[in-house]
């Protein structure tokens, strides 16, 4: 019996099989309307996005120096 998953955009089922040619999407229309959603950033993987000061003192890092533009001497 093949896995069932539900489709992401729309929670219709669909079986997990090498015939489900958009799996996890039900059709490309829901993948596409996923592919949209990310472009417009409504999903983001989120990152920590600040180094720790105290912890780049405590390496012996200059912050500075640290992020300092490699390309701009």
């Amino acid at each position: 019996m093949p896995t069932v998953v539900k489709c992401p955009t729309c929670q219709k089922p669909v079986e997990w099989t090498a015939a489900s040619t958009f799996r996890p999407f039900c059709s490309e229309r829901c993948k596409l309307i996923d592919l949209g959603e990310w472009a417009s950033e409504k999903y983001a993987i989120p990152v920590k996005s600040e180094i720790d000061p105290q912890l780049l003192d405590e390496l012996g890092y200059d912050e500075d120096e640290f992020f300092k533009d490699p390309t701009n001497n």
